[in-house]
């Protein structure tokens, strides 16, 4: 009975699960101790900061003086080493925060430089290189320039000192952790500590920021322990564990956070308004979770790479990389098995499984994406899902999953449907 799941998998597909599980039992071990260790970070930091059933309410207005809004945020600064934190629901997404952060920063002249390559497709139409937007940097004034990744998708550290030396006008020198819609590896905190370190003896007086996107608690360390200036985040990816359903983050230096929080409310209002309603709660259980179910989702990454590998296709990261965020890619080199592998993972959802996911125009994206997200949240990448633009060479970005359980069910069953059905 307790292995009914598997009863109409092909016995193939049954002989490689059982290979997968016996390969990948230590690295899932090893994730469980790095889950440990983030908790009890975690706890800490609840005890320390006194959280009672008051902070849980919420405020409504303008809401001044919100104690637990200040207890939310004062964590957040404390988990992640830094100064000060902006934690609101008036940020909507990762993209809000990190175009929030840049607003706040950066003035006309000043240049927004990408150290890691070409920033992905939401960011680019916050810049302006693509796209025929209002108020994006380049109706501001504000400049843009990139140093593209080496041949093996790591920073180009002679090219960056030439930029970093020469370009006086670089106000912010951006890093982007996770690997967007690119098929390069996401950066671990070691190499981004790298980075930091570069900047910092190449251009002392420059924002080092960091879109952290898809990395928090993946590791046991984070990019702003190595003197980040800005970073920001979502809520409902790693940070609120599928509990949160909507937020942002963003956490650094005072006073850049304060610039983000003029540029998110208004100037003189800055960090003292906005009203958390009934959101308080969902943030609060849902960073306490983030250790968990981060965790769980990395897990179910590994075992993706591990069983897409025993079927011949292409992955990264491998299923025994070094994890340093929730994405895995999956490279089909063709659209229409792309496709169809995309609508196994909707078929396998716990929300609107009887869905066909059709290919389609998104807003803050150029090419079509396909995309499954079968989620509680909408949007969610906390929660499993699958997507990627109908772009060479076909990369479908698996990410996320609520529990390792759920994962694994559902990417077995994917598999069957799109290798072993014609």
């Amino acid at each position: 009975m307790l292995n009914s799941w598997k009863q109409n998998l092909p016995e193939d597909l049954i002989a490689k699960v059982a290979k997968v599980d016996e390969k990948i039992s230590g690295h899932l071990q090893k994730i469980d101790e790095q889950v440990l260790y983030n908790q009890q970070r975690l706890l800490s930091l609840f005890r320390k900061h006194r959280v009672a059933e008051e902070d849980l309410v919420g405020s409504t207005g303008y809401g001044f003086d919100d104690m637990g809004r200040e207890k939310l945020e004062a964590i957040f600064a404390d988990y992640f080493k830094v100064d000060d934190a902006l934690v609101r629901p008036q940020l909507i997404s990762g993209t809000h925060a990190i175009a929030t952060a840049f607003y706040g920063v950066l003035r006309p002249k000043d240049t927004l430089y990408y150290m890691t390559g070409m920033p992905y497709d939401t960011i680019q139409q916050v810049i302006g290189v693509v796209g025929d937007n209002p108020k994006t940097l380049k109706e501001y004034d504000i400049n843009f320039d990139y140093t593209p990744l080496n041949e093996q998708g790591k920073v180009d550290y002679d090219a960056v000192k030439e930029k970093l030396q020469n370009d006086k006008s670089i106000k912010m020198v951006a890093i982007q952790r996770s690997r967007g819609y690119a098929t390069r590896d996401s950066f671990v905190v070691d190499e981004v500590k790298e980075m930091i370190e570069f900047v910092k003896q190449y251009a002392p007086n420059a924002v080092i920021f960091i879109d952290n996107c898809y990395g928090e608690f993946s590791e046991t360390t984070e990019p702003s322990f190595y003197g980040a200036d800005l970073m920001a985040g979502s809520l409902f990816k790693n940070a609120g564990a599928g509990i949160a359903k909507g937020g942002a983050f963003i956490v650094g230096r005072k006073d850049l956070v304060a610039q983000a929080a003029a540029q998110l409310y208004a100037p003189g209002l800055g960090k003292a308004e906005g009203p958390t309603w009934g959101y308080l709660r969902d943030f609060y259980q849902g960073v306490f979770m983030a250790p968990h179910t981060t965790g769980e989702a990395i897990k179910g990454a590994i075992y993706t790479a591990a069983l897409l590998e025993e079927l011949g296709m292409e992955v990264s990261p491998k299923w025994d990389a070094p994890r340093t965020d929730l994405v895995q890619t999956v490279t089909f080199g063709k659209p229409e098995p792309m496709i169809k592998f995309c609508a196994a993972i909707q078929h396998n959802s716990p929300m609107n499984a009887f869905v066909d996911p059709v290919p389609s125009y998104m807003d803050g994206y150029e090419d079509q994406v396909i995309m499954a997200s079968g989620s509680f949240t909408e949007g969610s990448t906390i929660e499993l899902s699958s997507d990627g633009p109908l772009r060479e060479p076909y990369c479908l970005y698996i990410q996320g999953g609520l529990s390792y359980a759920h994962v694994k069910l559902a990417v077995t069953e994917a598999a069957k449907e799109a290798f072993y059905k014609d």
